[in-house]
């Protein structure tokens, strides 16, 4: 009896695991690391508000935060803490979280519409423009009292007017980006100088007006300037991400790149840098020359989420609001209780770093 051996069928091969996708990896890792620069954010804004002289503790910020949203009575013994947090520390510090992202958010439009990442609005004369378009605006005014549109029309005038006038210069003659950066330097000092002589000629009470626009500082920030900075950002950043991919497109490829794709380029450089200058023109109409906000809070967040602009803009905004709100902590306790404008401490952390740009990317001037 011969046995029949059968043929038995193969084994049907293991399902392969499906391949990986690297993009949505890195997607996810951009946005946790959003979502903890937003929470880093609220914390240090928080911690900001306890910093001074008077003694505020994490107790007392979250108990008149909950007073003020929700409502509630306020007892004797803590209506004195209550005034301070709600009068002075929170609008100074949101005030200077404000700006700091719309400086930096400005400084990312601007690096990337140029492809170069040592131009700001401060390297290019728009703040010191601004500043002179405020300074003359108070000077015209004497001892008559400014409503807050006045000067932020003064300011924001003279910084689109120069804007201009550099970039049209500088593309009617295709300047290098050396050239265009020297040709900011060149508009700085001449305001800069014009600031100067209004000093000059100014009486005592307006001398002090101007004297605060060029040391920069949140001192005496009102419920007002944070409202108008703020909701300024925050349509700023919206509209921002909105171009995002065409900021990508000029930004990697190049014009004629972009316009291969699909960009308007002209409309969406002219539009979007007529919108970083006037985040810069704000900035200064209430808080004065803050430089190297713009310069420095796009490289950290470059650093640390990359350079695609879909996740770059809203990170700098959290970077260059912690910058200026870390520098205005320092401003109120490195010679406590005297005050150093943040301008001035912006100033030593953003030297240091400017002068390494340019050592380290020599390539990008020529």
């Amino acid at each position: 009896m011969t046995a029949t051996l059968q043929k038995q069928p193969a084994p049907a091969p293991a399902p392969s695991p499906e391949p990986s996708d690297p993009s949505r990896g890195r997607e996810l890792r951009k946005s946790l690391v959003l979502a903890a620069g937003a929470v880093v954010s609220v914390i240090a804004l928080i911690a900001a508000v306890t910093i001074g002289t008077a003694g505020v503790g994490f107790d007392d910020v979250l108990r008149s935060l909950q007073v003020s949203i929700f409502g509630g009575t306020i007892s004797a013994d803590f209506a004195s803490s209550y005034a301070v947090i709600t009068q002075l520390r929170l609008p100074r510090v949101l005030l200077a979280f404000a700006a700091g992202a719309a400086l930096s958010v400005s400084g990312v439009l601007m690096q990337g519409l140029l492809r170069n990442p040592l131009v700001s609005p401060f390297t290019l004369g728009v703040s010191p423009a601004a500043a002179f378009g405020a300074a003359l605006v108070i000077t015209l005014a004497g001892t008559n009292q400014l409503p807050a549109w006045a000067t932020i029309a003064g300011a924001m005038v003279m910084a689109l007017a120069v804007s201009a006038i550099v970039l049209g210069i500088a593309t009617a003659r295709r300047m290098a980006v050396a050239t265009l950066l020297l040709l900011g330097i060149a508009m700085t000092q001449i305001f800069e100088a014009l600031t100067s002589a209004l000093q000059f000629t100014a009486n005592e009470n307006t001398l002090q007006a101007i004297i605060r626009w060029t040391f920069g500082s949140v001192n005496d920030a009102t419920w007002s300037d944070v409202i108008i900075v703020g909701v300024i950002t925050v349509i700023a950043v919206p509209v921002t991400l909105l171009f995002s991919k065409d900021l990508n497109a000029i930004a990697f490829a190049g014009d004629d790149a972009a316009r291969s794709f699909g960009v308007n380029v002209g409309p969406v450089r002219i539009g979007l840098i007529a919108l970083s200058v006037t985040l810069a023109a704000v900035v200064v109409s209430f808080c004065g020359i803050i430089g190297f906000v713009g310069l420095v809070g796009p490289h950290i967040a470059r650093l640390a989420i990359g350079a695609d602009h879909r996740h770059l803009l809203p990170f700098a905004a959290l970077s260059g609001g912690l910058l200026l709100l870390i520098a205005d902590a320092v401003g109120r306790t490195v010679i406590a209780p005297a005050v150093v404008p943040v301008g001035i401490v912006v100033a030593f952390i953003g030297g240091p770093v400017f002068i390494y740009l340019i050592l380290t990317r020599r390539n990008t001037l020529k």
